[in-house]
This record gives C-alpha cells, sequence and structure tokens, in this order.
C-alpha cells in the first residue's frame, strides 16, 4: 500500500527509490535541527550549491577513482540539500517565487559546473560541443519533466487548471516555466473534462491510477538519476558517456513517458478506462 509523504508533498508512486530510502529520509532527518537552528530555506540552496561546486573540482580528476567517489559524495549531499530547502519552506511557510527561483537555478548551476569540470579535463573541441549539446537536452528535459509532475500532483487532488498560466518573473524563470507548462495548452481537453466531472476529486484519483506509470517511468530524469550516471561514466573512464547517455536514452524516455502521458489524459477526457498500466502495481508494494 502506497503511503503518503510526511508532509504530503510527493506522491510515492512517481518517485524514484534513490529518493524514497536514501535522500528524503536523510533531508527529514536533518529538518528538527536546521528548524532549531533557525536556518532558512535559501540558505540551504546556497549550501547546495557549494556542495555541487565542490562535486565538480572532485570531478576534474574524473580518471582517479577516488576523486570520482568523492565527487559522488558531494553530490549526494548537493541532492539532500536540494530536499532539505523545499522541507524547510513548508515547515515555516516560507516558500517563495524567490526562493523557486533560486532552488532552480541552484541546481542547473551545480550541472553546468559539473559539465564545465568534465569538458575542461577533457580539452577538446568535440568534448566541448558534446557537453554543450546534453546540458541543452539536460534543460529541456528537466524542465518538461518538471512541468509533467507539477501536473500530476495538482490533478490527483482533483484541481483543474482554467487557463494556462502566464509565466512571470526573472526571464531565465520565465523561459524555464513557458517550457514547462508548453504541455499545458495540449492537455486543456483533459482540464476540462475534470472541471465537469461531478466529483473532480474522485476523477483525479481515477487519473492517479493510470498516469503514475509513466511519470513514474520518467523518474530516469531526475537528478539523481544524472548523478548516478556521470559516476558511472567516469569510472568506466569516459564522462562522454554520461553526455551520450543524456542526449540519446533519456530523451527517449521523455518521448515516450509525455506520449503515454498524452494518452491517458485522452483517454480520461473521452470516458474510456485507460489501457496502460506499465506495472503500476509494483509502486504500491
Amino acid at each position: 500500500m502506497t503511503t503518503p509523504p510526511p508532509d504530503g508533498s510527493r506522491d510515492r508512486r512517481i518517485e524514484d527509490p534513490s529518493n524514497l530510502w536514501i535522500i528524503h529520509p536523510a533531508g527529514r532527518a536533518l529538518l528538527p535541527r536546521a528548524l532549531t537552528l533557525g536556518v532558512s530555506a535559501n540558505s540551504v540552496s546556497i549550501a547546495g550549491l557549494v556542495l555541487g561546486g565542490a562535486a565538480a573540482f572532485a570531478y576534474t580528476q574524473w580518471d582517479s577513482p577516488v576523486f570520482a567517489l568523492v565527487g559522488l559524495l558531494f553530490s549526494i549531499g548537493w541532492l539532500i540539500a536540494d530536499g532539505l530547502d523545499g522541507m524547510i519552506a513548508r515547515a515555516t511557510h516560507t516558500a517563495s517565487a524567490l526562493g523557486r527561483a533560486l532552488d532552480g537555478l541552484c541546481d542547473h548551476g551545480v550541472f553546468a559546473l559539473i559539465y564545465i569540470s568534465l569538458a575542461l579535463s577533457i580539452g577538446t573541441a568535440g568534448g566541448w560541443a558534446l557537453a554543450l549539446t546534453a546540458g541543452l537536452a539536460h534543460a529541456i528535459q528537466s524542465s518538461l519533466y518538471e512541468g509533467e509532475r507539477a501536473r500530476f500532483h495538482r490533478r490527483i487532488k482533483g484541481v483543474a487548471l482554467a487557463v494556462p498560466p502566464a509565466p512571470t518573473g526573472m526571464l531565465l524563470v520565465r523561459i524555464y516555466d513557458s517550457v514547462a507548462g508548453s504541455l499545458d495548452r495540449v492537455s486543456m481537453p483533459f482540464e476540462r473534462r475534470m472541471a465537469r466531472a461531478a466529483d473532480p476529486v474522485a476523477f483525479g484519483r481515477r487519473y492517479g491510477e493510470s498516469a503514475a506509470a509513466p511519470l513514474r517511468f520518467m523518474s530516469l530524469l531526475t537528478a539523481n538519476m544524472r548523478v548516478f550516471a556521470i559516476f558511472i561514466a567516469c569510472l568506466a573512464g569516459n564522462p562522454r558517456i554520461f553526455w551520450w547517455i543524456e542526449i540519446v536514452p533519456m530523451t527517449i524516455i521523455l518521448v515516450t513517458g509525455i506520449a503515454l502521458h498524452r494518452r491517458i489524459e485522452r483517454q480520461l477526457a473521452g470516458g474510456v478506462s485507460p489501457s496502460i498500466r506499465l506495472s503500476n502495481e509494483q509502486g504500491n508494494t
């Protein structure tokens, strides 16, 4: 039976195992101490950026297994901080647009530092071209995936979208939100069907039972999976492996997950029982 997280912010059905069993438990263990000390969510975001920077520095020596392991450990520390800042913001009711933007910029900043450190260590024009291509693929994948996650968490509460929201804030935030929300317009027939439902909450539960499977499949696009992929590629002696993983397999995962999600929306909007499961029962054990 699936149990919700303590703060109700995430649905466990769509989380990857490393979040469920390592990253989030570590964050929850640190939360009481952080609250006692009065640590702010934004300061934890910045601390995460520092940890990510340390990981990037370690990865400049990726050809050494010891430094690759140190890079992985610092990266895990960053992932824990990345989860902890949100826990603090929710616990202290200090969530804000600025904090969200800072969190997002720190997340992308960490990967940018790691990509740059790896490209510098390779030192070839081909390495830089591959790093830049992978970075662009990463940005698009992350934005679209986060949009899908936000859509899922809103809908399972029975909340329909009236109109696609207009991006606001800083330019980079607007660009990120524009990509993340680009599928809202495609999904409006489903949103209107949910809004007309006699019991939107029940309709949302029905949606969640089917949509959890493709969302869980897309959890392969999380920062956690990228962190472990970087480590494995470095141990294999070729960071380029990671960049090719981002460009090809992760793009295929994104496109497949989005297509499956849209198919479920169309089926529910048309009154048809969704046929996509992807072994959904495994996520409820």
